[in-house]
């Protein structure tokens, strides 16, 4: 199916990006980073405008994320009620009330296989409608940047461009991670010294 998706890039750009994007944060398996890079290395040389393909990936990525936690909002009571006995659920709400927006955020790009997810959760915990979309659009950004960035820095080389853009996100994820860790370690150095 990718090889099919990645042939029609050039022919429907814009629009096929959208779609594609659309269909993924419902996490169906749609190769939607595979495409953004492929439409990167197409604005490289001229087939594809920027602009459009930046657009249409905004476009999908934001449609799909906000339909995805309307749904959790909407259904996500039944799914409450079955999860409130395990505590689940509180749990989930009690992390989205205190760290939602970087969790939404790092799952535009970061840990973008979770999204759909993280979406939904967000919709039936009912993080704030405005947190959630200044946060989701900051990440799905980061994410179109990387993308479409690497795609257009390897125009040509599909395969150089998959590995440098996992590399990339591994490397920031793994900075990311250790920053947190240090955070956390002089937070609770700090909490033990005015304690003890």
């Amino acid at each position: 199916m990718t090889d099919w998706l990645l042939a029609l890039v050039p022919h429907y750009g814009a629009l096929l990006l959208t779609v594609a994007i659309f269909l993924s944060c419902f996490a169906l398996p749609v190769p939607a980073s595979i495409l953004m890079l492929a439409a990167g290395g197409f604005t490289a040389v001229g087939d594809l405008g920027i602009g459009a393909v930046a657009g249409g990936a905004l476009l999908g990525v934001a449609a799909g994320d906000h339909s995805v936690y309307a749904l959790g909002r909407l259904g996500g009571a039944r799914l409450a009620a079955r999860l409130e006995s395990h505590g689940l659920l509180r749990r989930a709400e009690t992390m989205l009330a205190e760290r939602g927006g970087v969790i939404v955020f790092l799952s535009r790009w970061l840990f973008s296989p979770v999204g759909p997810y993280v979406n939904f959760a967000a919709g039936a915990a009912r993080q704030p409608w405005g947190s959630f979309a200044l946060w989701g659009l900051a990440g799905e950004l980061v994410w179109i940047g990387i993308y479409l960035g690497i795609g257009y820095g390897f125009a040509g080389q599909l395969e150089e461009a998959s590995a440098t853009a996992f590399n990339a996100i591994a490397a920031i994820g793994a900075g990311a991670i250790a920053l947190g860790l240090g955070y956390w370690l002089f937070s609770s150095k700090r909490r033990n010294a005015v304690q003890g």
